[in-house]
């Protein structure tokens, strides 16, 4: 009877550990791996009416006005700049990363008419922080099918703020109006969004929501997870004048 104690006692624990074991790695293939990072301080994001605290680096006071010349023109996307992609499960809320995106952008703050955007994914720079998981949703031909489907484009087509009047490290908040194409499916879509100017450069940060079935794809699943049908796709992007 000592023996077969041990003999169960033994299967018991070994039964714990695979259990144990397996869930963290279910977990960790399922569960979110990327931390969203806005390119504002979230003080500053979450008060769209006040100046942040602090003093630019290049000694410029916060607060300072803007002049309509220093923001009125060309300006490229640079390097810092990322697009997140967030899908909800019945779990958590997973998100993507691509920081593989590039596009010109032209302010005209005497005339909305000519404010315009554009910016081009590389989507094989998708990363969830894992490669399993990233591997099927960019394989899978009912999914991005990004060996045919490389890029994905974002084209504004208004940019509306609810203030000309700039000042340093200040959000001003506005809206972006403009088409997402995900392989080679048109979505009309509003940014809600905030602009700040910092240091030269000019940040933009905004969110909307699109489904899955806006792009002729099917929600992704598992055995363990259900997810909706809904995206969240968010800018952060940091400006430079061309």
């Amino acid at each position: 009877m000592k023996k077969k104690g041990i003999i169960w006692t033994s299967i018991v624990a070994g039964v714990i550990v695979i259990g144990v074991g397996g869930f963290t790695l279910m977990n960790d293939y399922l569960g979110n791996n990327v931390e969203i990072e806005s390119v504002m301080s979230p003080s500053v994001e979450n008060n769209a009416n006040a100046p942040a605290e602090t003093g630019s680096s290049e000694g410029v006071t916060a607060d300072a006005a803007v002049s309509v010349d220093e923001l009125n023109g060309a300006w490229n996307i640079t390097s810092g700049s990322k697009v997140y992609w967030s899908v909800t499960t019945s779990k958590e809320t997973v998100n993507f990363v691509n920081e593989a995106v590039s596009g010109t952008w032209t302010i005209d703050l005497n005339d909305a008419s000519k404010m315009s955007g554009e910016g081009v994914l590389d989507m094989s720079a998708l990363d969830s922080g894992n490669d399993q998981r990233d591997s099927h949703v960019k394989d899978r031909e009912d999914l991005l099918a990004v060996a045919q489907y490389p890029q994905a484009t974002f084209t504004a087509t208004a940019i509306t703020p609810q203030s000309t009047e700039f000042k340093e490290e200040t959000v001003v908040p506005l809206t972006i109006e403009g088409t997402i194409t995900v392989k080679g499916v048109e979505k009309a879509v509003t940014f809600e969004s905030n602009a700040m100017y910092k240091d030269g450069q000019l940040l933009l940060s905004g969110t909307t929501q699109v489904t899955f079935g806006d792009f002729g794809m099917t929600s992704p699943h598992t055995v363990v997870l259900e997810a909706e049908n809904d995206l969240s796709v968010q800018l952060e992007l940091i400006l430079v004048q061309a």
